[in-house]
């Protein structure tokens, strides 16, 4: 190759030294940048950075940020920011001046009338709730819940399997919320006494208290808060199994504005704990609930006498408590302001402890008794004398009382008696004599027997006997009841039926339906067919011509069609809020331009297991866009 080939005349060799030049001034180049690379970066870290500053400064810092959505932003920074922001109790923060400033910010943003209204019920005291239930439940949600504002409620369900509640959560809500007013914990196991104690330390507010399933809880927890938090009005202690007696004392000698306990399926409480906190001089105590606790008769004598401001009272579970511990409670003329009891699985409730309480307790309005094996007719006739001022009386699974004791308390009941509710009482049936006497009871205004298979038209002639007064009935799963017995019922009724429940009375037809709609249809506001399988068409065209004040409509299990649906809709003096169709299988698609056209006062409508179609469901959704449909 000649020695000189590409030579221009300028002294350069274009292809050869040319090219070789640019190569290496841009090895060079690289060279360059690969040395001062790190030196960049070396001056990008020596950046000043908050992250630098020890959490001794940067507390004061984030001690001083204002408003909620900029406490919510620093919290979002970093866990150290989240955890720092946490520590702060409300007392350390720093409030902003509160001179305006004389320039005005022109990068402000300025919020509308509707964005106001929400920060300021984001920002109110009072208004602040809370719920985390489940996989919410976690440290960092109640934390950045405590951080965000001040709470006033917060309710804790249950807790994430792995990074759940515990006393760190509860310690950041007790220093962001020291106006905590109600705070509920059921199923956070991991929360101990020292989660219990930051609450008790920083919410003196503390009104309401419900501790649930929270087996690291102990005495030392209840005292701590005993002694921090002189408001409490209520407490609840469910199955914890740490909590016995000294926890229960301290609250009865401190929380002397304690108006209602609730003690459930706590083994270690027995009678101390339940006299320490009845008998402490609470004036206030008006509400007591006791539950599967290992107390004796000594409690409900403690409880009979102490008890003088108990208003409602409900005795469960309790298998050591004997007839005696009744009979003492009601003779220490203590309850004199009583005006609700429930008794739940006591054996020792008998027929003495029963007329006991009546007799003793004047201001006695509701008693409620449940699976109470000893109660029987013997009772009834002297609790109704007695019970003078009497109103309610609800008796479940007692089999013991038959009608011929029903029949003799509504004998001798007092004038005042409005409702009687009688479920799943084997013993109340049919019976082959019909005393010399009846009763006609015509301040009974509400009347529930459920569930008792004995019982059939022959008795249900005899209440319509003597129940003339008849508005709200329940008649649910007396599958024995047929027109026969119902048709008396309402033809006897002299005030206007209001509510009607006739759920499972499969034997009853559209003779019944038709006549119930034409006496009543003026009064008639509730009327529940479910599973009344020989309901048809004709009620529905009865209940079209004749109820003008309808407002709950259940059809579940009945069998209706379109065409009912039809005559429904086209009733223009009906204005149902609630329709159920549920599981009416002659309602197809038809149906579908009929309830679209149902009045707008329609607020639910329930279309499960049927012919509709999802397709047609949302139509549906759209023509009736303010009702909640349930498909």
């Amino acid at each position: 190759m000649p020695p000189f080939q590409g030579y221009r005349g300028d002294g350069v060799v274009a292809g050869g030294v040319r090219s070789r030049k640019r190569v290496f001034a841009s090895a060079a180049a690289a060279a360059g940048d690969a040395v001062t690379a790190p030196k960049r970066q070396k001056r990008r870290d020596e950046l000043p950075s908050l992250d630098a500053l020890p959490d001794e400064c940067l507390f004061e810092v984030l001690r001083r940020v204002q408003g909620v959505r900029a406490r919510c932003a620093s919290a979002c920074v970093s866990r150290r920011w989240l955890a720092l922001l946490a520590g702060i109790r409300a007392s350390e923060a720093v409030l902003a001046p509160a001179a305006a400033p004389a320039v005005p910010d022109l990068n402000q943003e300025y919020l509308s009338e509707d964005d106001e209204a929400d920060l300021m019920d984001h920002d109110g005291e009072d208004a602040r709730e809370r719920t985390l239930e489940g996989k919410e439940a976690t440290d960092a949600r109640v934390t950045a819940a405590a951080v965000a504002g001040r709470l006033a409620a917060v309710s804790v369900r249950g807790s994430h399997p792995a990074r759940g509640v515990t006393d760190a959560g509860i310690s950041a809500l007790a220093r962001g919320s020291p106006a905590l007013r109600s705070l509920a914990l059921w199923d956070v196991p991991q929360v101990t006494d020292a989660g219990l104690a930051e609450i008790a330390a920083e919410c003196h507010s503390l009104e309401r208290l419900d501790i649930t399933g929270c087996p690291l809880i102990t005495d030392k927890g209840l005292v701590a808060v005993a002694q921090g938090c002189p408001e409490l009005k209520s407490l609840t202690v469910e199955a914890c199994s740490g909590v016995a007696n000294e926890g229960l004392k301290a609250i009865g000698r401190c929380c002397t504005k304690l108006q209602a306990v609730n003690i459930k399926n706590c083994a270690l409480v027995d009678d101390q704990g339940v006299s320490g906190l009845v008998c402490s001089g609470i004036a206030s105590l008006a509400k007591v609930r006791l539950q599967g606790l290992n107390i004796t008769d000594a409690s409900l004598a403690v409880i009979g006498y102490y008890g003088k401001a108990i208003t409602d009272l409900t005795l469960a579970r309790l298998p050591a408590v004997g007839e005696r511990g009744f009979w003492v409670m009601a003779n220490a003329l203590g309850l004199q302001k009583l005006r609700c009891m429930t008794v739940i699985s006591c054996p020792g409730l008998t027929d003495l402890a029963l007329a006991s309480v009546a007799k003793f307790s004047p201001s006695l309005k509701l008693v409620n008794l449940k699976k109470c094996s000893k109660v029987s007719d013997g009772c009834l006739k002297e609790f109704a004398e007695s019970a003078k001022v009497l109103e309610n009386l609800q008796i479940e699974e007692c089999n013991k009382v038959t009608l011929m004791g029903i029949l003799a308390f509504l004998l001798n009941c007092s004038p005042k008696f409005k409702a009687l509710s009688l479920a799943k009482c084997i013993g109340i049936k049919d019976i082959c004599s019909a005393p010399a006497q009846l009763p006609v009871c015509k301040s009974l205004r509400s009347l529930t027997i459920k569930d008792c298979p004995g019982f059939t038209d022959a008795s249900l002639a005899v209440v319509g006997m003597i129940c003339p007064q008849l508005e709200n009935v329940n008649l649910s799963g007396l599958g024995a009841v047929t027109d026969n017995g119902f048709l008396p019922l309402v033809k006897n009724s002299e005030s206007g039926l209001v509510n009607v429940d006739l759920n499972g009375c499969e034997n009853l037809t559209d003779a019944a339906v038709s006549a119930l709609v034409k006496a009543h249809g003026a009064s008639l506001a509730h009327l529940s067919l479910e599973g009344c399988s020989k309901i048809t068409d004709a009620s529905l065209f009865a209940i079209s011509e004749s109820c003008s004040q309808l407002a709950e409509l259940d059809l579940s299990n009945c069998m209706v069609s379109d065409y009912g649906v039809a005559v429904l809709a086209a009733a223009k003096q009906l204005k149902l809020r609630i329709l159920s169709l549920s599981g009416c299988m002659k309602v197809t698609q038809k149906s579908v331009p009929f309830l679209g056209s149902m009045s707008s006062s329609l607020e639910g409508l329930n279309l499960q297991f049927n012919f509709i179609g999802n397709h047609n469901i949302a139509s549906l959704e759209k023509q009736l866009w303010r009702c909640d449909i349930l498909a």
